[in-house]
């Protein structure tokens, strides 16, 4: 299996798909058979939203010249045929949206099970990339979460990885949830009150893991024990583990 997490594949919303860091060339060398993909929705309820996210993503690649054998949305109509759909795969693209919904449904569908066996190229995108974390960082995004006492902020995910990563770094790093600010109210202090290392993606970054090494292509910061740091500009390879 191959892995590429992204922070987005895009260079805006729903936009042509971004080649910065050598991701479009790493992507399609991956490939040496037709491509056969499933598109896992981040909200399985939500039929419009997922439709639009699948068929976005599906035309970014055909703009680019990637060439789908078949190309499939896996949400709530679709979840009885995962087995099937996972086995007759190369390509699983897990969506972005909320992380916490998403993960629910990675679950719903034994998803972590499924994916051990899966010997093809996995991409995530933001919260997909975040859900493909072995715990997964949920950090609350959505109004009440941040108050919630009950908001469970780490989750089973679906153990691709040990690295939790924060996407859309400068579309991001302002926002605020419940009044706390998203980076210096609460992933911060979290990383210190929890012991975490978070790694902090802006789009057109990416994560490449094969057989156990994994490299992180592009511009990343890193938060941990209350600290966030610059680790890697633009252009440049950082393999993992690193001090």
């Amino acid at each position: 299996m191959k892995y590429f997490l992204t922070s987005s594949p895009s260079v805006a919303m729903d936009g042509a798909i971004n080649p910065a860091n050598g991701f479009l060339e790493n992507l399609q060398n991956a490939f040496s058979q037709p491509i056969r993909c499933i598109f896992v929705t981040t909200h399985p309820d939500d039929i419009a939203f997922s439709e639009h996210c699948s068929t976005c993503m599906c035309q970014a690649f055909e703009e680019v010249g990637f060439q789908f054998e078949s190309y499939e949305l896996l949400d709530r109509r679709t979840a009885p045929q995962v087995e099937e759909m996972v086995r007759n795969s190369n390509f699983i693209i897990l969506g972005g949206g909320h992380v916490p919904t998403q993960n629910a449904f990675l679950h719903d569908l034994d998803l972590p099970r499924l994916i051990k066996n899966f010997d093809g190229v996995v991409l995530g995108i933001s919260a997909g990339s975040m859900n493909c974390a072995r715990i997964v960082y949920a950090q609350p995004e959505e109004p009440g979460e941040a108050l919630d006492q009950n908001y469970e902020r780490y989750l089973p995910g679906l153990g691709l990885t040990e690295v939790q990563i924060l996407p859309h770094y400068y579309l991001c790093k302002d926002m605020q949830v419940d009044g706390f600010k998203v980076y210096d109210d609460i992933a911060i202090p979290d990383s210190k009150a929890d012991l975490r290392r978070f790694y902090v993606f802006p789009d057109g970054t990416y994560l490449l893991g094969e057989n156990g090494n994994e490299t992180i292509y592009g511009e990343f910061f890193l938060i941990e024990n209350g600290v966030m740091r610059k680790v890697a500009n633009n252009g440049q390879q950082m393999r993992l583990p690193f001090v």
